[in-house]
């Protein structure tokens, strides 16, 4: 496994025909914890969707977790899917079982067959959480942060090599939001890499970190302002 996690050189993300990224040459490296920001529109979601196999890749080149972006094929994907770690801004859990199934649902779906394998598993991640009592609990019973805990423990399931955070505290109020991201820096802590797209600034200034950017058809890095030359 390499050091670098996601790189992407001279790469250009399409949505359909049209152009929303030109040139972008990033890298993030295993263990980093990287803000991706933003405003809406500037297609921070369509660099997201292209990193997970969503919107393929049309030119230029890239490879995150050791896979090529270019020739992957759709096939490939779900393999692609079980190395990376996804959680949504809308948390995306199945109202119609609890927590725990949730998470045996997503086991199940990426071929493990072990019971108490499984079980352990979802002891483990969701320890991490801080959710390890409520695996009975229905997701409608849960407040907005504990679901999105539970959304952060589904990510952690197939031990990603990078979590891909899409606006994860996007739905939660400030205090909450500050909760959901202790949960993210102590998930980096142990190592996970974490490339989180965010429109919360405040959360950037209470744990600074890499910054990538999007603007005018562009994605750079953002160095704090006090270290800018002038």
């Amino acid at each position: 496994m390499s050091e670098t996690i996601l790189e992407l050189n001279n790469a250009s993300i399409f949505q359909r025909e049209t152009l929303i990224l030109s040139d972008v040459n990033i890298e993030i490296k295993k263990g980093e914890f990287v803000y991706l920001i933003g405003k809406t529109g500037t297609g921070k979601s369509s660099f997201m969707k292209t990193l997970y196999g969503d919107l393929p890749l049309k030119s230029g080149s890239g490879q995150i977790v050791d896979i090529d972006l270019q020739s992957l094929k759709e096939k490939e994907i779900p393999y692609l899917r079980r190395k990376l770690g996804v959680v949504f801004q809308d948390f995306k859990l199945l109202n119609d079982r609890n927590v725990k199934e949730n998470l045996i649902f997503v086991l199940k779906a990426t071929g493990w067959k072990d019971k108490t394998k499984m079980n352990q598993k979802i002891e483990d991640v969701l320890d991490k959480v801080g959710m390890k009592t409520k695996s009975f609990k229905f997701p409608y019973q849960l407040s907005g942060g504990e679901q999105q805990r539970v959304a952060i423990a589904r990510a952690l399931l197939n031990d990603p090599e990078l979590i891909l955070a899409d606006e994860p505290t996007g739905n939660l109020d400030p205090q909450t939001s500050v909760e959901v991201m202790e949960v993210l820096q102590d998930i980096n802590k142990n190592g996970n890499t974490i490339l989180m797209a965010t429109h919360d600034y405040a959360l950037l200034l209470k744990y600074p970190s890499k910054t990538l950017k999007c603007d005018g058809q562009r994605l750079f890095e953002v160095v704090q302002k006090k270290q800018q030359q002038h």
